[in-house]
């Protein structure tokens, strides 16, 4: 299928290393598709779904032991290990390989390898990047037909170059203790094996899309982000495009996915979504900062989905995906998972294949899709989809935006001062778990940009970046701020409502971006009048509500600094010195 001799040099090298049975180029094309489905289904490692009421739909099971990415057995492998830094576990690259090399030595005997070109990006964008995947599993390439622009168009984009990601994957006998998903990033490689489960298998999304592009993007000049890409259209046809990075768990999804509440819709507001998950963002010929979703498609959590959280997502489940560890309801043939509805099935094989009355088994508090269960969904299916998804200069960014889920810290939204600020308050990043079992509330974890599982190099290199990226922008440069939507009450309730009218705060911010109205001036940046956020139609949220959202407690902020300053102390001197005098101007406003 190609005449690159890099391509074709390297997959001589993997073929003798790991010994297929044969060998397969996956086209992309339908019938080639249509085969190896059928296969599936012969095999029973996909289950087919009602073709009425989920056309082209199929389920999977991975085994129980791997369900979800493994942090623990992530690896970013360099020759040094200041390179890797702080945060990422690392081994230097031959020793890694030495320890890796007999796992997959003969690992596909009497099976077949599969050869996955696919782009990430749009197809001709000058963006885009190609990444090559060896892999033993059909689910895997199944996947990565809905994820990524997967096969000839690939080797078209690429040529005769050597700049593709080399992908090895083998699902091997998915042992738990012989897990690794190692990333090579001088090398532009990735190697994964034990593991059958999306995030560790499917090269093309976190491997790829952040750990390997960020450190491309730091060494050609770009960036690579896990950030939601979205659009609001003005009435008179003007779109405006926000970025913003989240935590887990902190609605990243539904924000890139959002319906206007009636205030807004009612006028002719629309949102477009053109990714929910990663973004790679470059300098566009005009100096402005550019951003296109490499994926084509979700890769969602199933369990909390539903009409009222996200209609959006939930209609993109609607045919052509495939759903992985949530629940079948045989009587219908189709798919449930806790929060979808409040009725679930009686007639139920739950997510590990077991055979029971779904009724009876939640009530005793049995869970019938894997909490981490998840749904790949093409974007084509999204009806929000913006029209410029495919756009091969991507869309131009005018606000990026931060956020955690923070009980009493951060206020409902806040700008940064400039450009170099923004990145101190996106290094700052965090969010609160709850640890109920032992009672403690609200420990705080820190994940810079929400970047810390996915920073390919050194992160206090990665901070030197963004500054860098500033500079290079200058008052192009998108402006920065930071949302929480998890403000609680006295009694742990939300204050904030969500969701749709999160909208109400995005606006306020695209009106701050052009200047259309004034802020108040605090220690940690500018916070909004209460009067200038939009609350028509909102019953129980009034202005002196919002004027608590936006308070600040110098004591609460003070102790946070401590938690930078513990963060910042790993990078040692490969922290800029720019973000360090930025926490201590920080401290001296606050202790004022």
């Amino acid at each position: 299928m190609t005449e690159n001799k890099h391509v074709k040099q390297w997959l001589d090298e993997m073929v003798e290393l790991v010994k297929p049975a044969k060998v397969v180029w996956i086209d992309g094309s339908e019938a080639q598709l249509a085969a190896l489905r059928d296969e599936a289904l012969a095999t029973g490692e996909m289950e087919a779904l009602n073709e009425e009421k989920l056309p082209g739909c199929l389920l999977h099971r991975t085994a129980e032991n791997d369900v979800a990415r493994v942090e623990g057995r992530t690896y970013i492998c360099t020759k040094n290990k200041e390179d890797a830094g702080p945060i990422n576990n690392w081994m230097e690259t031959s020793a890694m390989k030495a320890k890796l090399l007999p796992l997959y030595d003969g690992v596909m005997q009497g099976r077949t390898m599969y050869v996955i070109p696919y782009c990430m990006g749009p197809i001709g964008s000058p963006f885009s990047k190609v990444g090559i995947e060896l892999t033993d599993s059909i689910y895997v390439v199944l996947n990565m037909d809905i994820m990524t622009r997967m096969g000839k168009d690939a080797l078209t984009q690429l040529g005769d170059s050597n700049d593709f990601v080399r992908g090895l994957h083998s699902k091997a006998n998915v042992e738990e203790e012989n897990r690794y998903i190692v990333q090579f990033p001088e090398e532009n490689t990735i190697w994964s094996i034990n593991s059958a489960y999306g995030g560790n298998v499917l090269l093309g999304k976190k491997c790829f899309a952040l750990r390997i592009a960020s450190y491309q993007g730091f060494k050609e000049g770009w960036m690579a982000e896990h950030m939601l890409i979205l659009g609001i259209e003005a009435p008179n046809g003007e779109v405006n495009y926000i970025t913003a990075a989240f935590p887990s768990a902190c609605g990243k999804t539904n924000l890139a996915m959002l319906i206007p509440p009636e205030v807004y819709a009612k006028q002719g507001y629309k949102v477009w979504t053109v990714g929910d998950d990663i973004a790679w963002m470059h300098i566009g010929d005009d100096g402005r900062l550019y951003a296109i979703n490499p994926e084509a498609g979700f890769f969602g959590v199933a369990p909390g989905t539903n009409a009222k959280s996200n209609f959006n997502a939930l209609e993109s489940t609607k045919k052509n995906t495939i759903f992985t560890n949530v629940a079948h309801d045989l009587d219908q043939n189709t798919v449930w998972w806790e929060g979808l509805d409040k009725n679930p099935p009686e007639n139920v094989v739950e997510w590990t294949g077991k055979k029971v009355n779904g009724k009876e088994y939640t009530a005793e508090g049995g869970k019938l899709a894997h909490p981490n269960s998840r749904f790949t969904a093409p974007a084509i299916n999204c009806p929000c989809l913006s029209k410029e998804f495919n756009n091969p200069n991507g869309v131009p960014v005018t606000a990026m935006v931060f956020g955690g889920r923070r009980a009493k810290t951060a206020p409902l939204v806040y700008q940064s001062f400039d450009w170099a600020h923004g990145v101190f308050v996106g290094s700052a990043m965090a969010s609160e778990t709850t640890a109920a079992a032992t009672g403690a509330v609200g420990v705080v974890r820190r994940d810079p940009m929400a970047m810390r599982p996915f920073c390919g190099y050194n992160m206090g290199d990665y901070f030197g970046h963004w500054l860098e990226m500033g500079k290079k922008l200058g008052d192009k440069a998108p402006r920065i701020f930071n949302v929480n939507w998890f403000r609680t009450d006295d009694e742990g309730h939300f204050i904030w409502p969500g969701f749709g009218d999160n909208m109400r705060v995005l606006m306020w911010i695209l009106s701050r971006c052009k200047g259309e109205v004034d802020a108040v001036e605090t220690p940690i940046g500018y916070v909004p009048n209460a009067e200038d956020i939009n609350l028509e139609g909102l019953d129980d949220v009034t202005t002196e509500t919002v004027r608590g959202l936006l308070s600040i407690d110098k004591e609460l902020w003070l102790e946070d600094a401590a938690g930078v300053e513990e963060l910042y102390a790993m990078f040692g001197d490969r922290l800029p010195k720019e973000l360090a005098k930025q926490l201590a101007e920080q401290k001296a406003r606050l202790a004022k």
